[in-house]
């Protein structure tokens, strides 16, 4: 159907005695199932605080515009490559602000130095302190120990191949974690991952008690089949859901499990019918009649 006929069309509908507020996709997210074993799985490794750091401690670059953050001369270094913290002082800006310098060296012995503006009491009282374009290898290391040649069920479609050009592959299936390594400024974690089926994919992780990320443990993977808590879904649309496909007949709950939750939802009832209507950022749009998808346009 066309989207001006399909709007036509549901406008028509809406015009009923009663209509509810604008429905936020926060709140349509609280009825995803909680992964609460998932959750806790990884909160516990993280950076260490600035005032524990010790000399030697190794960081992984994550991309070669590192060079930007350092001081004039600084060598280059490609992704990949080790840097080692050789320690931190306090200095003066030219404003007199108090600055800290924190320096580097390479494989090589080259030394680098970058400059945060802070004091030195503030930086030691920080409980983690960044490194752009780069992540601390104690952090891959640790994740590594703990996923790598396990497998999990994937929760999400968002799938990078191995040049890490974005693509929407399969969920709710098990996967094998192949290996972890360092990823990128966003996302410390990355991962190389065997679908079961003959091709291997990249997920991009963060780590730590920061349960609202959305890459974090809990959002890509589950320990449990996720198909064991819908025993009422039939194998027919547990496919569809898989595949991230919809079809005529699908309940709101099946629908959200193939195609995630709306950026926005809008709710009409008249005497006979409860019209609700979701769209999503890239131009998904469904319609249901009393909780059973009736139009959708991809």
């Amino acid at each position: 159907m066309a989207l001006p006929a399909l709007l036509m069309l549901c406008s028509s509908c809406f015009t009923g005695i009663e209509s509810t507020p604008k429905i936020t996709a926060d709140k349509v997210e609280r009825t995803a199932p909680v992964y609460a074993g998932e959750q806790a799985f990884l909160a516990d490794i993280a950076g260490e605080p600035p005032a524990q750091w010790s000399v030697g401690k190794q960081f992984v670059v994550t991309d070669s515009r590192i060079g930007i953050i350092f001081n004039p001369g600084a060598p280059a270094l490609s992704a990949g490559k080790i840097i080692r913290y050789t320690g931190m002082t306090e200095v003066e800006s030219i404003s007199g602000e108090p600055q800290v310098e924190i320096r580097f060296i390479d494989a090589s012995g080259s030394a680098m130095t970058y400059r945060i503006e802070a004091s030195m009491d503030a930086v030691k009282k920080r409980k983690s302190l960044e490194i752009p374009f780069a992540v601390e290898r104690t952090v891959v290391d640790a994740v590594k120990e703990r996923l790598e040649g396990n497998t999990y069920y994937v929760l999400t479609s968002m799938w990078y191949d191995l040049g890490e050009q974005s693509y929407t592959g399969l969920k709710y299936i098990p996967v094998r974690i192949r290996e972890v390594m360092p990823g990128n400024s966003v996302y410390p974690v990355k991962l190389l991952v065997d679908d079961g089926r003959g091709d291997t994919f990249v997920l991009f992780m963060s780590v730590g008690a920061n349960l609202k990320s959305p890459r974090g443990f809990h959002k890509l993977f589950s320990f449990k089949n996720p198909r064991e808590r819908y025993p009422q879904i039939t194998d027919e649309v547990w496919e569809n859901i898989i595949y991230n496909r919809v079809r005529y007949g699908m309940t709101l709950d099946e629908c959200r499990l193939a195609l995630g939750s709306p950026a926005k939802v809008k709710r009409r009832a008249d005497q006979n019918t409860l019209y609700e209507v979701w769209s999503y950022e890239n131009g998904i749009y469904l319609r249901f009649h009393d909780g059973v998808l009736a139009e959708y346009r991809r």
